[in-house]
């Protein structure tokens, strides 16, 4: 019985955690695009065409 307690001992461990020395650094490539789609209705597609000035 004193034998199996001593060799559990022997077999029990020490987990040591520390923090690292300089800081952990995370690099986030990301790219961002975007897509506009407009229709126009036909009455207002003429009116922009006669008037190319932007004036109504």
């Amino acid at each position: 019985m004193i034998g199996l307690v001593a060799a559990t001992g022997m077999t029990g461990g020490c987990v040591n955690v520390t923090a690292p020395d300089k800081p952990i650094e995370i690099n986030l490539n990301i790219a961002v695009t975007q897509q506009v789609v407009y229709r126009l209705d036909g009455e207002a597609k003429s009116l922009i065409q006669q008037n190319p000035g932007g004036i109504f």
